[in-house]
C-alpha cells in the first residue's frame, strides 16, 4: 500500500495493506501444487504495545497478513491447489487469540477483531469451496481457542498424535466469554458435532487428545509424530489431485495508492468524504473510463488494472479502513458516476468469460468485499441520481445499502439537460455475488414476495426510471427535485441522531432474512452475543475471567443468569 497520509503524524492509523516481505508472522513455502503457510508469531510483534504474542497467539496485526496471504494465493498463485496451515513451534498449533490483547483492548476493539477473524477465516473456506484451493490444517501442536478455531476453517483437520497435543474450545471455563464467534458454530454446524458432544467439549478447558478428536469428529484424522511430516504432503498432495484449478500464470497483487487528508481518502476508483460534524461518509464510486479487453487473454493482461478488480480492492480497503480507524462515522453514504453502458459491459464480461480461472477469481472477490459489506455495523444508503451508474456489479453495492433514494427526473436548478438516472439489473444480479444467507440480495430484498421476485427477473437488462424502480420496489423513495434534497438530509439527520447499538442490532436483523446458514450465525452471534458477554463483568469486570487470566485467581461471578 501506498499511503500519501496528509494529516498530522500524530494520528494513529491501523493500515491493512501488507505484503510478503514485510510479514512478521507468516511464512509461505511453495512446492508445486502444494504450499505451506506456517504461523511463527513474532512474540513482541504486537500491533499496538501491551502485550506479548506468547505461544503462537494471535491479534489483528497476525490476521491481517494471513488476509493477504489468502488473496496472494488465489490471485498470484493459480498453480497452487492445496494449502497445508501448520504452527512453527514445537508442539503448539496456535494458542488462539491473545488474552493479554482482549483484557485491555476497548470492546469496540474485540468485536471489530472477531469479525475481521472470522471473514479472514470464510475466505479460506471459499478458496475451498469456490477456487479448488483445498486447505489442510496440520495441527502440529496444541491447537486453543481460535487457535483450533483457525484450523477449522480448513477442509481437513489431521492432528498430531504425540500424547500431549490437543484442541479445545475454552473460553467458557477459563475466560467467562463464548467461543460463538466461528468456533462452536464451526463445531456443529460444519462437522457435524453432538450437540451433547459439542456441549462436553466447549466446557473442557484442557480439550481432547488425538484419539477422542477423531472419535467425536474434532478433527479428521490423526497421525504420530514419526510419521507426521511424511503423512501430511502425502496427504496434501492427495488433495491436490483432486482440484481441476488452472496452473495460469498469475497476478501480481500491487501495492494500492490511497491519499489521506483530515476529510478526504481517495483511490483511483472511489474517494470517501469524511464529515465528522454530521458523523456520515460520502463514498462516490466511480465506473470504468474505458471499454473491457476483447477476451480473457486481454483481461488477464490487464491484471490489477481490470476495473472490477481494481475497484473490489480498493472499495474493500476502505471499508477496513472505515471500520477500524473512524468508528464515529455512523452512516455511509454511497454515490455512483460514470458510464452504465461501460458498467454494463464489464458486468456482461465477468458473466460471459465464468470459467476462467482469473476472472472467475475477480468475481469471487467482488463477492466476498459486498460480504464485507454486508456485515457492517454502519447505517448504508445509497443515493441514485443523474450521473449514476448502478447497473448489475455496482448495483449490488445499492442494494446491500440500507435503504435506497432515487431522484424522479432531474435537478432542475443545476442541470436541467442532464439524463435522468437508471437503474438496471442483470444476470448478475440473481446469483453471481450471493449474501452470506445464500440468496442474492434481490432474492433477500424479495423474500417472501414471490410475484416481486418474479416481476424483478422480467425487468433484468431493461434500464429503469425513478417510477419504474419504485413500482417494482427496488428502491425505498422515489422523489423528484422539489423534495429529494430535503428528505434525504432529514433521513440522514434522524439515522445520525439514533443509538448506533441500537442501529448495529437492528440493521444486522434486517439484512439477513431468510435460510440460516452457518455464516450467518456465526455473524448473528458475533454481533448479539459477543456485544453483550464481553461487556458483562463476569468477562470484563475488575474480577472478570478475562482480566484475572494468567494471575492464578479464577474469575469472581455473578452466578444469577440474566
Amino acid at each position: 500500500m501506498t499511503v500519501v497520509d496528509e494529516r498530522p503524524t500524530d494520528v494513529p492509523v491501523v493500515d491493512f495493506a501488507t505484503s510478503p516481505d514485510r510479514y512478521r508472522h507468516w511464512r509461505v513455502e511453495y512446492d508445486d501444487e502444494v504450499a505451506t503457510v506456517v504461523l511463527q508469531v513474532a512474540e513482541d510483534g504486537g500491533i499496538v504495545p501491551g502485550y506479548e504474542l506468547k505461544l503462537n497467539s494471535y491479534d489483528l496485526g497476525v490476521d491481517i497478513e494471513l488476509h493477504d496471504i489468502v488473496q496472494r494465493l488465489r490471485f498470484e498463485h493459480p498453480e497452487v491447489k492445496a494449502v497445508v496451515l501448520t504452527g512453527g513451534q514445537d508442539r503448539m498449533f496456535c494458542a488462539g487469540a491473545n488474552i493479554r490483547m482482549l483484557a485491555r483492548s476497548s470492546h469496540a476493539w474485540k468485536v471489530n477483531f472477531c469479525k475481521f477473524t472470522n471473514e479472514t477465516r470464510n475466505e479460506i473456506e471459499d478458496a475451498t469451496e469456490s477456487s479448488g484451493q483445498t486447505w489442510l490444517a496440520a495441527i502440529n501442536g496444541t491447537a486453543a481457542g481460535g487457535g483450533y478455531e483457525l484450523a477449522l476453517a480448513c477442509a481437513d483437520l489431521v492432528l498430531i498424535d504425540d500424547g500431549s497435543s490437543t484442541v479445545s474450545l475454552p473460553e467458557v471455563p477459563l475466560l467467562g466469554v463464548i467461543p460463538g464467534t466461528g468456533g462452536l458454530t464451526r463445531v456443529v454446524d460444519k462437522r457435524h458435532v453432538r450437540k451433547d458432544r459439542a456441549d462436553v467439549f466447549a466446557s473442557k478447558a484442557e480439550g481432547f487428545r488425538a484419539g477422542t478428536a477423531v472419535e467425536w469428529g474434532l478433527v479428521d484424522a490423526s497421525v504420530p509424530r514419526q510419521r507426521w511430516g511424511e503423512a501430511i504432503t502425502e496427504r496434501a498432495r492427495e488433495l491436490a489431485s483432486r482440484s481441476s484449478r488452472s496452473g495460469e500464470p498469475g497476478v501480481t497483487l500491487t501495492d494500492l495508492t490511497r491519499t489521506v487528508t483530515d476529510d478526504t481518502i481517495a483511490y483511483s476508483t472511489l474517494t470517501a468524504h469524511l464529515d465528522r460534524s454530521l458523523r456520515r461518509v460520502e463514498i462516490e464510486l466511480a465506473g470504468p473510463t474505458a471499454p473491457p479487453p476483447a477476451d480473457a487473454a486481454g483481461v488477464l493482461a490487464a491484471g490489477v488494472d481490470y476495473w472490477p478488480l481494481t475497484l473490489a480492492r480498493e472499495l474493500d480497503d476502505l471499508v477496513l479502513h472505515l471500520r477500524t480507524n473512524e468508528p464515529e462515522l455512523g452512516t455511509w453514504v454511497f454515490r455512483t458516476r460514470g458510464s452504465a453502458d461501460l458498467v454494463r459491459a464489464y458486468d456482461e464480461q465477468l458473466t460471459a468469460l465464468a470459467g476462467d480461472w482469473f476472472v472467475d477469481e475477480v468475481r469471487l472477490l467482488w463477492k466476498r468485499v459486498l460480504k464485507r459489506l454486508d456485515v457492517t455495523s454502519r447505517s448504508l444508503v445509497a443515493v441514485v441520481e443523474p450521473g449514476s451508474c448502478y447497473v448489475g456489479l455496482l448495483l449490488e453495492v445499492a442494494l446491500a445499502c440500507d435503504r435506497q433514494y432515487m431522484l424522479e427526473g432531474v435537478y432542475e436548478d443545476v442541470d436541467p439537460d442532464a439524463e435522468p438516472a437508471v437503474i438496471e439489473l442483470t444476470r448478475a444480479s440473481f446469483g453471481a455475488f450471493p449474501m452470506g444467507n445464500g440468496l442474492s440480495r434481490v432474492e433477500s430484498r424479495f423474500w417472501g414476495h414471490d410475484d416481486a421476485l418474479d416481476a424483478a427477473r422480467e425487468a433484468t437488462s431493461r434500464p429503469l426510471d425513478a417510477a419504474a424502480a419504485d413500482d417494482l420496489g427496488l428502491v425505498t423513495v422515489a422523489l423528484d427535485d422539489i423534495d429529494f434534497a430535503d428528505e434525504l438530509r432529514i433521513a440522514l439527520e434522524e439515522r445520525a441522531s439514533l443509538s448506533p447499538d441500537a442501529l448495529t442490532g437492528m440493521e444486522a436483523n434486517h439484512r439477513f432474512v431468510g435460510p440460516e446458514t452457518t455464516e450467518t450465525k456465526i455473524f448473528g452471534r458475533l454481533t448479539v452475543w459477543q456485544n453483550w458477554i464481553f461487556v458483562r463483568p463476569n468477562a470484563s469486570g475488575p474480577d472478570g475471567a478475562l482480566r484475572r487470566y494468567g494471575s492464578g485467581q479464577r474469575g469472581s461471578f455473578d452466578h444469577d443468569r440474566v
